[in-house]
């Protein structure tokens, strides 16, 4: 049976959002584009679009970078060259660290 909760932000985590959704906002209106003209592009409803550009936490992240891309925001690099040189680096960082983290037993204090 799935429960109904909400998922509650850190407000960091919430502002970043907003930022994001207005960043994304701001490039659509540079670019001259309507909501509209957007949506289509990134073959979404209007109503998805809205809900990005306010910072809604529960649009889906790939959505949310393609329109950033689409309007011209940069997220991490400007290039793909970028991007793949810092894909290959956040890889050989993480075959460095272990698969799966497990939490020891606890203790037994059985001296009487």
């Amino acid at each position: 049976m799935a429960t109904n909760r909400t998922r509650t932000l850190s407000p960091p985590a919430r502002l970043a959002l907003g930022i994001l959704g207005k960043l994304i906002r701001a490039g659509r209106i540079e670019r001259k584009m309507t909501t509209a003209e957007l949506a289509e592009r990134a073959g979404i409803s209007r109503d998805m679009l809205y809900r990005v550009e306010k910072g809604d936490p529960r649009c889906e992240i790939g959505v949310v970078f393609e329109l950033a891309v689409i309007v011209g925001v940069t997220l991490f690099e400007p290039d793909v060259s970028g991007l793949r040189g810092l894909d290959r680096q956040v890889s050989d960082r993480l075959s460095l660290l272990p698969k799966s983290i497990r939490k020891p037993d606890e203790e037994v204090h059985d001296d009487f």
